[in-house]
């Protein structure tokens, strides 16, 4: 298989991850084709769990990654008071041989796409082509319709194997289902932006502070660079729409003005952290609905198959999103790997990932592990003296272990995967897996 022409739809984190994945197995012959004109740096942060770090330090990535990222030490919840319901340890301060790091979306993708054209060479990803349907072939290939968005043009190319990496408006899965239609939008409205500030609490806390009504998310991406020194802070709040609220589901960075939706979240101003006043100190604000899609009953059709959110887009409850698909690329290259036969590495493929993503999927329309926050707001609206009367710490601990197995970043889970899918040419022990967190 190792002369397979494969075309990945889409160069974001899942098909670089892939396209870095399949040329760590001897699949050299790679073409993204994306959509977007030029790929520019945007979107604002997330976290990548330490099972989606260590794919990536095994492909040599990690030493790149602990340069403009930041080690997450730990994850708090707090009620709207600021009150903390639960703390946890995360990376390597919960037991984990690598760090979970919290880092710029575009700075991710820009580490990803430099690998791809250091490995796969310049022409490796095609911009401005946008895949828009393919069809299987009685000689086992795929034929591939792409439109190129400069010319208008519409052209076929022919390949061994089809991965829709092209997100949660893809192309590739509206050929399969093409009935399926848009997103499905759980009434919650987000808002997102970054802002450059000084650190609060020890300067590596992840937070999520509300009620069942609204939350806020706040977390560095960036180590300050000295004392008193300002870091680049990731924020984000969410609340249930209004009845005369209807975001625009096709507009993902649509810039607003703070101050539409702020007063929704004014009061949660705490002596450590002021969310409102970052806010504000910030450049852009971002708004989108908190949309999904619905699990699959097959990812695959003939010699295409469907990989990130173009097979299991979630809701932001956990910090899945992009950590699932850098290990969906992983494991789809090691399937292919690891079979003469497409189909059946295609099958494999399927088999392992479809179920825990659909697992996730569901998880996180409950709220996933921020379901504490809710469970808080039910049993004590009016705050509380102690957390422990309100949710006895097993239960919160019991939520907390139960989703980091079914997200498969369990420390132990992950430590102890033996190293099957091979690294880089040439890479070496990375920082990620010795001190760098």
């Amino acid at each position: 298989m190792s002369r397979a022409k494969i075309v990945i739809a889409g160069a974001g984190i899942g098909g670089l991850t892939a396209a870095l994945s399949l040329h760590a197995v001897g699949l050299t012959d790679v073409t993204l084709l994306e959509a977007a004109t030029t790929i520019e740096p945007i979107g604002v942060g997330l976290n990548i769990l330490p099972n989606a770090v260590r794919e990536l330090d095994e492909l040599g990535l990690g030493d790149r990654l602990l340069g403009v990222a930041m080690a997450t030490g730990s994850l708090s919840y707090y009620n709207r008071f600021g009150q903390l319901i639960w703390n946890e340890p995360r990376g390597k301060a919960a037991g984990h041989r690598w760090p979970q790091l919290s880092i710029h979306r575009g700075r991710l993708q820009a580490v990803l796409l430099d690998a791809v054209l250091e490995r796969l060479g310049p022409g490796a990803v095609v911009a401005g082509s946008r895949v828009t349907g393919f069809e299987n072939r009685p000689d086992g290939t795929v034929e591939i319709e792409v439109a190129h968005q400069v010319s208008g043009a519409v052209s076929h190319v022919t390949a061994d194997v089809l991965i829709g990496a092209d997100g949660i408006h893809s192309g590739v899965r509206a050929a399969m289902y093409p009935g399926e239609g848009p997103p499905r939008w759980n009434r919650l409205i987000v808002w997102r932006g970054s802002t450059w500030a000084g650190p609060f609490l020890d300067g590596r806390t992840m937070v999520i502070a509300g009620d069942a009504r609204r939350r806020a998310v706040v977390y560095p991406l960036t180590r300050p660079e000295g004392p008193s020194e300002r870091v680049l802070m990731n924020w984000a709040v969410a609340r249930r729409a209004g009845d005369d609220e209807f975001p625009d589901r096709a507009d993902w960075n649509r810039p607003v003005d703070p101050e539409r939706f702020l007063a929704g979240f004014d009061d949660l101003r705490f002596g450590w952290l002021d969310v409102p006043a970052l806010i504000r100190s910030g450049q852009e604000a971002l708004e989108y609905p908190m949309v999904d899609r619905d699990p699959l009953p097959a990812w695959t059709s003939g010699r295409a198959t469907l990989l990130g959110d173009a097979a299991h887009a979630m809701h932001p409850m956990g910090s899945n999103g992009a950590t699932q698909s850098i290990v969906d690329g992983r494991v789809l290259a090691a399937a292919l790997a690891g079979h003469d036969d497409i189909g059946a590495a295609l099958a494999a493929y399927e088999n392992e990932r479809r179920p825990r993503t659909t697992a996730l999927q569901e998880a996180s329309r409950r709220m996933g592990p921020e379901v504490v926050i809710d469970i808080a707001d039910q049993r004590a609206p009016d705050g509380f003296d102690s957390i422990d009367a309100v949710i006895p710490p097993d239960e919160l601990a019991r939520i907390s272990a139960g989703y980091a197995q079914l997200a498969g970043s369990d420390p132990e889970m992950v430590n102890a995967r033996p190293p099957g899918r091979p690294a880089a040419p040439a890479a070496r022990p990375s920082a990620a897996a010795a001190d760098g967190d």
